[in-house]
């Protein structure tokens, strides 16, 4: 009689075992993934025509021109070092002091 009752777990403990697992998946990836491109959405709209930048190859540049989705940067002192790139290559962003 006793293996017909299940023995003593219920398919309520079940559900709620799947629910953590999921609660826990939930805060540990799809969370922090989402805090971060909504960091990277604000950055993006914040890029002017002058900002100092840092990409992500480690070279810090100059904007000096724009369009939706791609950047021209100038890097160093060379005013013929300028390379097209992507928004998305730009992982930091520094207002120019006034």
């Amino acid at each position: 009689m006793l293996l017909a009752t299940g023995g003593g777990m219920g398919m309520g403990f079940w559900v709620i075992y799947i629910a953590v697992i999921f609660g826990f998946m939930y805060f540990i990836a799809i969370r922090p993934q989402k805090k971060e491109k909504k960091r990277q959405q604000e950055l993006f709209s914040n890029i002017a025509v002058g900002d100092s930048v840092l990409t992500s190859s480690g070279f810090y540049g100059v904007i000096i021109d724009m369009t939706d989705d791609t950047v021209i940067v100038e890097f160093g002192n060379n005013k013929n070092c300028r390379i097209p790139m992507q928004k998305t290559a730009i992982v930091q962003v520094e207002k120019p002091e006034i």
